[in-house]
């Protein structure tokens, strides 16, 4: 049974702890860089540690929930790190975050991984989806993979390939093919034993199998077969509690595991035994290793990160009942305890031999040998060492009948380490295996627990094995010598293994089974790691003599060979490669010795392109580099490379080529080659540049351009020269980059909270963030060129790094201020009142992928009346340039249904109308933060239903709901859009209004709501000349008699007067025809032609009018009101309802005061062109600038200027024609009702409006018009 045996070590203190984390540690992930470690806590904080010193490097903070995972890229460049809350963050290497926090997920991210060639991140929550991330732009892509129901998925793990996705979930295991996203096979696994769930797995490092562990019930790890997944031998049995991580060391030989059972486990993959046992204090939730293999990591509940070393051979003999750590034939035998494991040289005493004869051995003059032995023999018969060595020397001359004589001749003298040996060896090359293995197995009664001469002897035997042709046996047996003491004599492992792989591949050669061959001088040169073998012949001179081993050219014998047998498979690509790692690490004198080999395969391999017809690599790769066809031109230039012929060119031609693939880190490395050969040249830091900034080593990248550019200031070549004109500096790139933020922030609020680290920023903090993020050095490293200082890119990178969100809310009861948060994290404060909602709107609009957000009860300075003023007036434009904003309706309960949004309180406050219409992007949340009708559109101006109840809870019109212009037309419209709304403030009322009429003026709190609301009449009617602010029933306002006391004034909407249709007015000119002279019309309509403007300023209404004198006031009473009948020259008698007293009089009996009713002159009754229609301005489309207001296609009525051609051409009788028609319409205008205002006129000739409870409804008498010409006139009114 898997698991059962001999105890195994038990380890309490760890070598190394690595401590700082405030909280569990869920995750560790190690870098390639074999330095550096990245651990995740539920402090919320990740910690990039050095794992030499154990020193913190970075604390790296982002998230806002504990973070439950980290992994790092295969290539090392990235990290990624997932939260209790679903958010996501990548960063560089060096911790420093690439994106914001992305909300992906539903909930806890329990499991990330990275595919083998790092352009892929898979994520998953505690949940049955998994989406697939590309690395290159940090996005989700395509659909995410959904396990089935209750199929909660617990671990994701890519296979060695990429090709397989395996997926461990509670109640399967799912293997998927990531790339068309289909699964190929599912199967229970640990579920089928007692339902427990599937928590981690592990592929082994060929793909061919694949390890799960369990939850209790079934807390074993089993083992599946990738072709068939049907488990493979029993469960690897020891935990009792759950398993959280499995993972596999380096060369895939040994199994950690951690448990909430306090235990990691370190098992051996060959016989699934339990070597070892790391004991934690508390839960251990992740396990993995350094990437040496020397050491396990791992950390759970116990918030540290412990550091393990792994086990050595002898600490794992120290169990008495042990058996042959390789294989149960070895003897029992313990190891001292003072032996030192990594101690172990070839200097140890196993061979008794004389130096002549050991020379002769070593030099392979074995008659020699045999005849100095045989004269010791002579001389002495009990000599059982020279019979042991004579046994040795027939052995190598393959005389096994004359060496087991000799060997057993020493045996049967004296029982010794040398003839235990001999007779094993001897019997071995008699196959007889059972006899060799009692003679190894005596042998290790001799080695006095010498650890060192046990590994030897340990080799010795398997060499034995493999020359009586037991092959696989015996390079299975240096193989798990090798990983079970890791911290040993690697070396002479090494060695051993080598010299078999090279006997084995050379026998494959022979047989023309070339991939074999290849695979065992792959094997060969794998295990030994240096090109000078002439101190290893000496120094384990032990192989030479016993069994005749040129250990001098065993590092060339492999390469060649390896070489060789790729070249006849037909892997032309590989056999070059290892051409050139031959090379690469040949010292010169082994170059020197392998020159004439090296030349012959170089022809032979250049021979083949010759034969496809490439006859120059270098100019076949140009021709591919210029076609596109990257991969081959990579081809090509290596060929070239790899067959010596390379050159600066060829490296920087190859470095493009790799950089067209994006293969980032290889670019550089030709880069950098380019830099060593031709050190004064531009083009290496040019391919550097674009390397490092393809890797997103953007400081590194900077610094590379930098160099270019003074390589192409201080050259002589006047071309290159030439050259640097094309390139800006980096610090011309500031310049610009600098001035478009200053364009982007001049429509943008002060103040805003940074969301992914809930603190307030001025404007300075916001420019030094961006400096320091990764977007600004992407865009500095990117933009070289002078053209790509006219590009959108910095625009856009720019607006999209400050994109902010507005709220739009109601005030109630405690709201923070300034001073509540400034110098403070929003999300670390006491969640009560309304920093709940602070919390959850910054919250809301970081899920949402925005950085900055605005809320106007803390990002103002309500102190700072310079800074109240600026916002005021900015606060309409500060809502247009917003990317978003969220309008919260805090009385508008979850799931409501429609027509909640309509009786909101929202819906009456002052400010919120421009907060509504100012933005382009709007989206409604209710109480709990849900969105409004569960519409999760985009944007809620682009729904039908919503934009219906606004429409009906505000009166406002669906175009000017969804596209909103602010300008001064159509005052009274707007005015009673408003005239309904209250404000905590009085003046805000009109404060409100400045945005909307796109006007800009003072903020004066206190000065009362009748002059702020008077200021803003004044200056609509003064800028534009629209009186239809003046078009109002109620009280005059102190401001000016003209203007209402209150908002409310204008809550009814303008009387409707009757309109005449186009019939009537043709009836009514024919009519006039006969009436009135033309002359006189004409003149009527010049003289009201001529009229000015309106003018308002200094609270002083110039307005110009057709006044009629009032000649009659009669006093009446109806319903306790005070009604006035009222007679005035050419209009028809009417009624006038108001609460001022009027002193009633007639003609006979004439009043000292003038009182007039008069009918504000409207130039739309001219009837005169549109001119920006003439011109084609009504037919522009939207420009850029999004604050465009509704006046710039309007201009503001007004006299025809002094050189203007005349009103009246007088030779032109078509236009005679229709000027007079034009009168005449007038005329027919001028007989209908209008509405009328009374005014009084005051003792310094101007006048004041008396304000009326109703519409003051007139017209004027058919007969009187001709005596209109003497009533237009332009009234001063106070």
């Amino acid at each position: 049974m898997a698991g059962a045996g001999q105890p195994a070590i038990r380890i309490t203190t760890a070598s190394r702890t690595f401590e700082g984390h405030e909280d569990n540690v869920y995750a560790a992930a190690v870098f390639p860089d074999k330095r550096r470690m990245v651990t995740a806590s539920y402090d919320k904080t990740l910690r990039l540690w050095d794992l030499e010193d154990g020193v913190v490097l970075k604390i790296m903070e982002g998230h806002r929930f504990g973070v439950s995972n980290v992994v790092v890229s295969r290539d090392g460049q990235f990290i990624a790190s997932g939260d209790f809350g679903g958010e996501l963050i990548t960063w560089n290497r060096d911790g420093e975050p690439l994106t914001q926090p992305i909300k992906v997920h539903s909930g806890l991210i329990y499991s990330l991984d990275f595919s083998p060639d790092s352009t892929w991140l898979a994520s998953s929550p505690l949940d049955t989806t998994m989406e697939l991330w590309n690395t290159k732009i940090w996005q989700v892509q395509g659909d995410p993979i959904n396990c089935g129901s209750g199929a909660q998925i617990l671990c994701i793990r890519y296979s060695p390939s990429g090709e397989h996705l395996a997926i461990a979930t509670k109640t399967n295991i799912q293997i998927w093919n990531p790339r068309n996203r289909k699964c190929i096979a599912k199967f229970q696994g640990h579920s089928a034993f007692g339902g427990a769930w599937n928590s981690s797995l592990a592929w082994t490092l060929d793909g061919t199998r694949l390890l799960s562990a369990g939850f209790s019930p079934d807390p074993v790890i089993r083992v599946w077969d990738s072709s068939t997944w049907k488990q493979v031998g029993e469960p690897w049995k020891g935990h009792t509690g759950n398993i959280y991580m499995v993972a596999l060391n380096p060369t895939g030989t040994l199994l950690a595991s951690a448990c909430d059972d306090n235990q990691v486990r370190l098992w051996r993959f060959s016989d699934q035994r339990t070597i070892a046992i790391f004991k934690h204090i508390n839960a251990a939730f992740f396990v993995t290793f350094s990437t040496d293999g020397k050491h396990v990591l791992s950390g759970g509940r116990d918030q540290m990160i412990s550091k393990w070393a792994v086990p050595l051979l002898d600490d794992i003999l120290k169990d008495k009942a042990s058996n042959d750590v390789l294989r149960e034939d070895t003897p029992k035998g313990r190891v001292a305890d003072n032996a030192s494991p990594c101690s172990l040289t070839f200097d140890c005493k196993i061979l008794a031999i004389n130096t002549t004869v050991r020379n002769a051995c070593v030099t392979g003059d074995l008659t020699t040998a045999t005849k100095l032995l045989t004269q010791d023999i002579d001389a002495d018969s009990n000599d059982y060492d020279s019979y042991a060595n004579r046994s040795f020397v027939m052995a190598r001359k393959a005389d096994w009948d004359r060496a087991l004589d000799d060997a057993q001749k020493s045996i049967s003298i004296q029982l010794s380490l040398m003839g235990c040996i001999s007779k094993g060896i001897a019997h071995c090359g008699k196959r007889q295996f059972k006899d060799a293995m009692k003679a190894f197995d005596l042998a290790f009664v001799f080695v006095d627990a010498d650890i060192k001469k046990t590994r030897l002897l340990l080799l010795i035997k398997a060499i034995a094995l493999f020359n009586a042709n037991e092959h696989d046996e015996a390079i299975l047996r240096v193989q798990e010598l090798a990983t079970t003491c890791p911290n040993a004599d690697s070396l002479a492992c090494g060695i051993v293994e080598t010299y078999l792989h090279v006997q084995v591949g050379i026998n494959a050669l022979d047989d023309a089974r070339h991939n074999d061959a290849a695979d065992h001088f792959a094997a060969a040169v794998n295990a030994i790691s240096f090109s000078s073998t002439s101190a290893i012949h000496s120094r384990y001179d032990i192989f030479v003599v016993l069994f005749g081993w040129d250990l001098k050219s065993l590092w060339l014998t492999a390469h060649q060979h390896w070489c060789r047998s790729l070249f006849r498979a037909g892997k032309f690509a590989e056999a070059l490669g290892s051409y050139r790692r031959m090379i690469d690490r040949s010292n010169e004198a082994t170059k020197t010795r392998c020159l004439d080999w090296s030349t012959a395969f170089k022809q032979d391999y250049c021979a083949l392109y010759v034969a496809t017809g490439v006859a120059d690599l270098a100019a076949k790769g140009d021709d591919a580099l210029a076609a596109g066809s990257c991969d081959r031109a990579i081809e090509l230039y290596s060929a070239a490379i790899d067959l010596d012929f390379a050159t600066d060119n060829i490296f920087a031609n190859r470095s493009k080529a790799r950089l067209g693939q994006m293969l980032w880190d290889d670019a550089l490395l030709d880069a950098e080659k380019v830099i060593e050969l031709e050190p004064s040249s531009y083009v290496g830091y040019q391919l550097k540049r674009t390397a490092l900034h393809g890797a997103h080593r953007y400081d590194e990248a900077i610094d590379a351009f930098k160099i270019m550019l003074s390589k192409l200031e201080n050259t002589s070549d006047t071309e290159t020269t030439n050259l640097r004109q094309q390139y800006v500096s980096p610090s011309e790139v500031e310049g610009a980059i600098e001035a478009r933020i200053k364009a982007q922030l001049d429509n943008a609020p002060h103040r805003l909270i940074d969301t992914s680290t809930g603190r307030l920023c001025n404007r300075e903090a916001q420019i030094n963030a961006f400096k320091t993020s990764a977007e600004y050095k992407q865009l500095l490293s990117s933009t070289t060129k002078h053209g790509d200082l006219r590009m959108e890119r910095i625009r856009d990178v720019v607006a999209m790094y400050f994109r902010y969100v507005m709220l739009s809310h109601r005030w109630e009861g405690t709201e923070p201020l300034l001073h509540d948060i400034q110098g403070k994290v929003v999300y670390d404060l006491d969640p009560a009142g309304g920093i709940t909602k602070l919390q959850s709107f910054c919250e809301t609009t970081r899920d949402k992928g925005y950085r900055w957000a605005w809320i106007d009860t803390c990002c103002i300075d309500q102190t700072n009346n310079v800074e109240v003023q600026q916002s005021v007036n900015s606060m309409f434009v500060w809502y247009r340039h917003s990317a978003l904003t969220i309008i919260y309706l805090s009385d508008v309960p979850p799931s409501s249904q429609p027509g909640a949004l309509t009786i909101s309180a929202w819906n009456t406050r002052g400010w919120t109308v421009q907060e509504f219409l100012a933005p382009k992007f709007v989206l409604f949340y209710q109480k709990d933060w849900s969105l409004y009708l569960d519409d999760c559109s985009p944007n809620h101006k682009d729904s039908l239903a919503i934009m219906q109840e606004m429409g009906e809870a505000t009166g406002i019109d669906a175009q000017a709901l969804v596209a909103f212009r602010p300008g001064m037309r159509d005052a009274r419209e707007k005015l009673q859009w408003v005239s309904s709304r209250v404000t905590t403030w009085e003046e805000d009322t009109a404060y409100s209004l400045f945005g909307i009429f796109g006007v800009n003026l003072p903020v004066i709190y206190g000065e009362k709501k009748q002059k702020a609301l008077g200021r803003l009449l004044q200056e609509v009617v003064a800028q534009s000349g629209d009186i239809s602010a003046l078009d109002w029933v109620g009280q005059s306002s102190e401001f000016n008699s003209c203007l209402p006391a209150d908002i409310t004034a204008y809550k009814a909407p303008p009387c409707a007067l009757p309109s005449l249709s186009e019939d009537d007015i043709q009836t009514s000119i024919s009519s006039l025809r006969h009436l009135m002279a033309v002359d006189l019309v004409l003149k009527l309509y010049a003289r009201l032609d001529n009229l000015n403007a309106p003018r308002f300023g200094n609270c002083r209404l110039h307005l110009p009018c057709i006044a009629f004198r009032v000649t009659t006031v009669k006093r009446g009473r109806a319903q306790d009101q005070e009604i006035y009948k009222v007679r005035a020259d050419g209009l028809h008698d009417l009624l006038v309802t108001t609460e001022d007293r009027l002193i009633p009089f007639s003609s006979p009996r004439p009043t000292m005061q003038t009182f007039l009713l008069v009918r504000p002159w409207n130039r739309y009754l001219l009837e005169l062109p549109d001119f920006a229609d003439q011109s084609g301005l009504a037919e522009l489309p939207d420009v850029d600038d999004d604050m465009q207001s509704e006046d710039d296609y309007w201009s503001a009525p007004g006299s025809p200027s002094s050189d203007a051609p005349g009103v009246f051409p007088k030779k032109q009788k078509s236009i005679d024609s229709e000027l007079s028609d034009r009168a005449l319409r007038l005329i027919a205008r001028l007989e209908q009702p209008f509405g009328a205002f009374l005014l009084a006129q005051q003792r310094g000739g101007e006048y004041k409006r008396i304000a009326s409870d109703h519409d003051i409804i007139a017209q004027v008498k058919l007969e009187d018009l001709s005596s209109i010409m003497d009533m237009v006139r332009t009234l001063e009114i106070l």
